[in-house]
């Protein structure tokens, strides 16, 4: 049997836990999209019992993640091309304008300290590409410069539970290796313009960095078509 310190309380730290572990399993594709959600193997995987378990599958229904139909199983959600261009539309105008403003209101201190991460997740890529083992690191670019903007409605809105579905179609949209390669030439390029204090360059330059994003996952999730209609795919 499985023992819980909580008394199988379907909420509080326990079920917390549980809903990261669930969580990081959509994250890193090991509960792939559309795949039904079993709480009765996912509480055997975790040793709990099933409240907890219930439980996450219920906030991560709440975000968006898990969906349920009346009468059907949980499953993770299914990624479709139509909602990753509308989410990606939204980014593109809220993180071009958080751009601008954290380019005018980040502090050379915090600047620094966004160039020096870049730089460390360069060595960690590097690392990584020549088989070398390297401890996995948590630094979100995009998180970074939304929550330097100082605009509370931005950043709750794209930091908020929002930001979980985001990162799943943005996992999705750098699954190749090219376009991981290009995207991180493009984070750079984007703090170099934060770095001269160039706000409208840096605006500019996060909302092309998205749009090639959204052409690319949507190629993705189109099944090869390269743009909607035989023209390009219209996220401005």
């Amino acid at each position: 049997m499985p023992t819980e310190t909580l008394k199988d309380e379907p909420s509080g730290p326990l079920a917390d836990t549980v809903f990261g572990q669930v969580l990081d399993a959509i994250y890193q594709g090991r509960l792939a999209p559309g795949s039904v959600i079993n709480e009765v193997a996912l509480a055997q995987e975790y040793g709990v019992s099933r409240g907890p378990v219930r439980e996450a599958v219920r906030r991560l229904q709440g975000i968006q993640l898990i969906t349920r139909e009346p009468y059907m199983k949980a499953r993770v959600v299914t990624l479709s091309a139509a909602s990753a261009l509308e989410l990606f539309q939204m980014r593109m105008a809220l993180e071009g304008v958080a751009c601008n403003l954290a380019t005018r209101r980040m502090s050379d201190a915090e600047i620094a300290d966004l160039l020096d991460e870049l730089e460390q997740d360069r060595q960690h890529r590097v690392a990584s590409k020549q088989g070398e083992a390297a401890a996995p690191r948590v630094f979100d670019f995009h998180e970074r410069i939304v929550r330097a903007c100082g605009n509370q409605r931005i950043i709750n809105s794209l930091c908020g539970d929002l930001y979980h579905l985001l990162r799943v179609y943005r996992r999705h949209s750098g699954t190749v290796l090219e376009r991981k390669d290009d995207a991180y030439a493009e984070h750079w390029q984007i703090a170099r313009a934060i770095r001269a204090r160039d706000a409208e360059l840096a605006e500019s330059l996060m909302r092309s960095h998205i749009e090639r994003a959204a052409q690319h996952l949507f190629e993705h999730l189109a099944g090869g078509a390269p743009a909607i209609a035989g023209q390009h795919v219209p996220v401005t």
